[in-house]
């Protein structure tokens, strides 16, 4: 199959090289050229030409039959049997996902010593805990643990997979993916089902963020994303719940390891944790300024709260890399999230939306912040939050 180009008709609009995106046709001699390595023949440059100079037939690719794929997966994240808090987002977000399939929800843990944690899964949402215990598996290596999850997927056959975008999540998701051949979408913000075709639409930042892309995975299976920590919301633990447990056994003499750990060692915490806040106060632009930042101080410390910012108020040097929250920063869910001076760019908003309480101040009443926010007071912050420091302290 290829693009068939009939120079005769051909003017130079250059209409179907903008029309591609994968740079696959080019203007050579004020004449369209086709590059064969890059096009993947989506056909976006024949619906663009209006005088019929390109030509040929788009192959129709048949959805392959994915019945015996069910059931949404999570890989639950542990450090010397203390489960991350992104295995309880994870899997809140699971089972409203596979309530809308009429399926189960299963999530897998590697690692050793991993009995108390089965039932504390089960709790959270879990149908059925898949426990792999092995010494080789004491701490997180790419090789071990890759290894474990692509067994677990040639057996069970998952429909869906999430992966939290931690630090281990995007290392092993990655190789995962590479491993079994399949589509990955990383730094997913939100996820749904298709009501149509029951499919997986996996959404994340995209072109820096300016705009929030959809993606979907049709012809391989399982359906696999990594998402962002501090996004989803975990369910309340039900102590009455059930399931079941299983220990899997995996011959890992089949990994092989190309390192061994000698020691691991904690760092030290440093800096401020967003998110375990419950109250957030952070600050945009106006408040890049010595007096910006006493101000929003005084009303962190007043309300118990905990100081963030956008990109640009680290960029000033005026805060620190740890509390910018945001695309490129970190994700929230506080209870409450005071939002000042804060316009409400697409790449802020992807780190906070998800708080319970969202007031914004902002001088100008068009800003897009507004649409999001619970409490809206439009007037500017170096009155208000003094204001606001006021009455509270007088309460």
């Amino acid at each position: 199959m290829a693009i068939r180009i009939e120079i005769d008709k051909c003017n130079g609009c250059g209409k179907c090289t903008r029309s591609c995106p994968y740079q696959a046709l080019e203007l050579e001699d004020k004449k369209a050229r086709w590059i064969e390595d890059r096009c993947t023949l989506c056909g976006a440059c024949l619906e663009s030409c209006k005088f019929e100079a390109l030509s040929g037939e788009i192959p129709v690719r048949e959805v392959p039959d994915f019945s015996a794929y069910r059931d949404v997966w999570v890989f639950a994240e542990q450090h010397d049997g203390v489960l991350h808090r992104s295995a309880f987002e994870l899997l809140g977000c699971a089972r409203s996902l596979a309530d809308d399939l009429g399926e189960n929800v299963t999530v897998a843990v590697a690692g050793t010593d991993l009995g108390e944690n089965a039932q504390q899964l089960i709790q959270h949402g879990a149908d059925r805990c898949v426990l792999v215990e092995h010494s080789a598996l004491a701490y997180y290596q790419t090789c071990t643990y890759a290894h474990v999850v692509s067994e677990l997927i040639r057996k069970y056959r998952p429909g869906i997979i999430l992966i939290a975008a931690t630090h281990l999540g995007r290392d092993l998701a990655p190789r995962v993916a590479r491993r079994m051949g399949l589509g990955l979408t990383a730094d997913c913000t939100r996820l749904s089902i298709d009501p149509e075709e029951k499919i997986l639409l996996q959404t994340r930042p995209a072109f820096g963020g300016n705009i929030m892309a959809t993606i979907v995975t049709r012809f391989s299976r399982p359906q696999m994303a990594t998402v962002r920590p501090g996004i989803m919301k975990p369910l309340d633990p039900d102590p009455t719940r059930t399931g079941n447990i299983y220990f899997e056994q995996i011959n890992m003499a089949e990994c092989m390891e190309f390192t061994k750990v000698l020691e691991c060692v904690l760092r030290e915490e440093k800096g401020v944790n967003l998110a375990s806040a419950k109250i957030i106060v952070a600050g945009g632009r106006p408040v890049c300024s010595e007096r910006g930042i006493s101000v929003l101080r005084e009303f962190s410390e007043t309300v118990g709260g905990q100081m963030a910012c956008t990109r640009v108020v680290v960029e000033e040097g005026f805060l620190g890399q740890e509390q910018q929250v945001g695309q490129t920063g970190q994700s929230v869910r506080p209870e409450v999230y005071f939002a000042c001076g804060i316009s409400g760019a697409v790449q802020h908003k992807a780190g906070m939306e998800g708080s319970r309480y969202i007031v914004a101040i902002n001088k100008n009443p068009d800003a897009p912040i507004f649409e999001i926010a619970d409490f809206a007071i439009v007037g500017d912050l170096f009155e208000i939050l003094p204001a606001l420091s006021r009455a509270v302290k007088e309460q």
